[in-house]
């Protein structure tokens, strides 16, 4: 299967995989979104446990699948500095995500509405609640686009299978992202359709930030070690900002490491196994 994925990728180029892919994560989260028409609600250890599995599968892939093909490409660029690009990208992602996270008015999952971030305004929490979720999204489909371009060019490090894997990983969290939307909306008495609408709506954002990752390192093939980095940085705020804070507000934050070391080592078997 995955020999079939990897002939079929290279058929249709990076930044139609890159699409494809992330389609395929956006249909992973939207699944997750439709539990919400069996279930009102889901234990908070069953939820603290599924955000801190997604914690893991991000600072997985943030190392093995971005950082260290942005280490061995910029070996071949900078042989003096090979750490400098990956610095610059890192620095940058992470900086990226902090102004958006300053800008837009968001609202983590487990916070008050009183807690709500960003700009100020007078926005229904279920939108807060979105635009959360939304932001996290923002790197993850960045990420999957910039491995599939990073793969066309050959970098050392990067491969075809390798970024579907970060797919697959991607995706696998995301079923659980689709829930935390989903479920807490409904919890609030949003309707059953309207709160997977809004789950689903999450991911929109990931095919548009992968196949813009692609177009940008096709094309650009110098800034390749600094958009790999540049996404694993963005990837590393969100799971310090977001994720590990919302699985710090109740009892169940055992349940929430057990779900990180989970998360962190499927995508860990994924990524070696597969890239």
């Amino acid at each position: 299967m995955i020999t079939f994925l990897e002939d079929f990728s290279r058929e249709v180029g990076p930044v139609m995989s890159a699409l494809l892919a992330t389609a395929f994560t956006w249909l992973l989260t939207a699944l997750g979104a439709s539990l919400v028409f069996f279930f009102k609600e889901i234990k908070r250890s069953v939820f603290d446990t599924m955000l801190g599995f997604t914690g893991g599968v991000m600072i997985a892939a943030s190392f093995w699948s971005l950082l260290a093909p942005s280490i061995k490409q910029s070996e071949e660029m900078f042989p003096d500095y090979p750490w400098l690009p990956a610095a610059i990208g890192f620095l940058l992602g992470g900086l990226f995500i902090f102004g958006l996270d300053k800008l837009t008015p968001h609202l983590h999952i487990n916070f008050g509405k009183e807690e709500s971030e960003g700009v100020s305004t007078k926005w229904h929490k279920s939108t807060l609640l979105l635009l959360a979720i939304t932001l996290h999204n923002i790197p993850e489909g960045l990420a999957v686009g910039v491995l599939f371009g990073a793969a066309a060019h050959g970098a050392d490090g990067a491969t075809i299978t390798a970024a579907i894997a970060l797919a697959i990983g991607i995706g696998i969290q995301n079923f659980p992202e689709g829930m935390a939307v989903s479920m807490p909306l409904r919890r609030n008495g949003v309707s059953r359709r309207k709160s997977f609408w809004y789950g689903q709506l999450s991911a929109v954002v990931e095919p548009v930030a992968g196949v813009l990752g692609a177009v940008a390192v096709v094309h650009m093939q110098n800034v390749l070690p600094y958009a790999l980095s540049f996404a694993a940085g963005a990837m590393i705020f969100v799971v310090v900002e977001e994720v590990i804070p919302e699985t710090q507000r109740d009892k169940y934050t055992d349940w929430a490491v057990l779900g990180f070391m989970g998360g962190f080592t499927i995508m860990m078997i994924l990524d070696v196994a597969l890239g």
